[in-house]
């Protein structure tokens, strides 16, 4: 990395420091915010008797006039969240960093989150942006976002996916 970037890069972490100051929240509660705004994904923590996680949805914006768009990323960070409720199933692969392939689960179409305190945090890729406010209690997801909460939720429970394999599936030739 170079001088300059890396430079950037330091400047950056003492903001992200002092935004945790400021929200008032413990250093590592703010850790999976920053793994899904760095790394991209969902992320989770257990540590002590907190609980934290990140949900990222993904909403663009294209115009059909100027065929040119964006796409913004908003990444809700919860303390100490439960699953109020759950509606709907779908099947679908997932791939966890906890296991070598993917597998096919099934998960909730939509659910209902509540915690002891939620932050969201909108990223613009348009004025480079990282806008935060606190979220009050509780959050609808659906589709993907609803597939995200359960399996970090799993992982905050300790609860192991029990998922069919990749390989049970068979190839077709269709004509």
């Amino acid at each position: 990395m170079e001088y300059e970037e890396l430079k950037k890069l330091l400047k950056f972490s003492l903001k992200e420091k002092e935004v945790i100051k400021n929200l008032q929240i413990p250093d590592d509660a703010f850790l999976p915010l920053i793994f899904s705004i760095r790394f991209g994904g969902d992320w989770s923590l257990s540590k002590n008797s907190r609980k934290t996680m990140a949900i990222k949805e993904k909403i663009t914006q294209y115009n059909e006039n100027t065929k040119e768009g964006y796409t913004l990323e908003k990444v809700y960070l919860f303390l100490n969240p439960q699953v109020i409720k759950e509606e709907g199933v779908v099947y679908r692969l997932e791939k966890c960093s906890t296991k070598n392939e993917r597998e096919l689960v099934k998960r909730p179409y939509e659910v209902l989150v509540k915690g002891d305190f939620i932050l969201e945090a909108t990223l613009n890729p348009l004025d480079l942006k990282i806008r935060l406010k606190k979220i009050n209690n509780p959050l609808k997801f659906t589709g993907p976002s609803a597939y995200g909460v359960s399996h970090e939720i799993e992982h905050l429970e300790k609860i192991k996916s029990e998922g069919k394999p990749f390989w049970e599936f068979e190839y077709e030739i269709v004509h």
